[in-house]
């Protein structure tokens, strides 16, 4: 939930409510899915619902912070860690230029790694419907992000 909320202190709230909601909701659960899927249903939308409220904007440097994105090994070559914490705020800033549907099915698929069949009965599509909806977000991301390129290099220039 980290990854869709944003901070760890949201996350942890989302994953609370989550956990009253399906509580109190217990008698809904219709056995038809894993019982894990159907939790984790009510908190990914909780995640997505908090995130719509807040809309903050979370700074770079908190994210790495938080992620612990800092590079330790001595043997990466000096300007690696750069370079890398380059790339990912490049991506996390492409990220927020998809639409909310393609920004969470590649949270679940690229940064939690669930499967196809997983990601189709938390979101209640198909599996063909994820298939699509990855490979429509995944060409977005691609698009921002040379986008992102094209600009760097004519600021540069």
């Amino acid at each position: 939930m980290l990854q869709v909320t944003g901070s760890p202190e949201d996350a942890e709230d989302v994953v609370q409510e989550a956990f009253i909601s399906a509580f109190v909701k217990l008698d809904t659960f219709q056995r038809n899915s894993q019982f894990f899927t159907w939790l984790y249903r009510i908190a990914f939308n909780s995640a997505l619902s908090k995130r719509r409220r807040k809309r903050a904007k979370i700074s770079l440097d908190y994210w790495r912070e938080i992620n612990g994105l800092e590079v330790v090994d001595e043997t990466v070559p000096v300007d690696e860690p750069m370079l890398r914490r380059e790339r990912v705020a490049s991506v996390r800033q492409a990220m927020l230029t998809l639409t909310e549907e393609h920004r969470g099915i590649l949270v679940l698929r690229e940064m939690e790694e669930h499967s196809y069949e997983d990601i189709a009965e938390i979101l209640e599509i198909s599996i063909g419907t994820v298939r699509s909806r990855l490979s429509r977000a995944r060409n977005q991301l691609k698009v921002s992000l040379e986008a992102m390129h094209r600009a760097e290099e004519s600021a540069g220039s």
